[in-house]
């Protein structure tokens, strides 16, 4: 990659039971990192984001993984009551 071009990268974020703060990276399977906040969140994701990567050049079997992953489309959130 160049230093002018960029690679783009969904990341789902959530917040769990204890507050913290997770990032999943749905097209690199595996691709998973929390943090406390948000801040910190962002500076893991992007590190995840290059192990997954590093990972990927030298493990055939992981890149395959990538290639036929599956990246979803957001599509939005509902409240159901009961």
């Amino acid at each position: 990659m160049s230093a002018t071009q960029k690679n783009h990268y969904r990341v789902l974020i959530e917040r769990d039971e204890d507050g913290f703060f997770v990032a999943t990276v749905p097209s690199l399977p595996g691709c998973h990192t929390q943090a406390k906040t948000y801040a910190d969140l962002m500076r893991r994701v992007r590190e995840a984001i290059e192990l997954c990567l590093d990972v990927a050049k030298t493990d055939a079997s992981y890149r395959k993984k990538i290639l036929l992953s599956h990246e979803p489309t957001f599509v939005g959130m509902e409240m159901v009551s009961l």
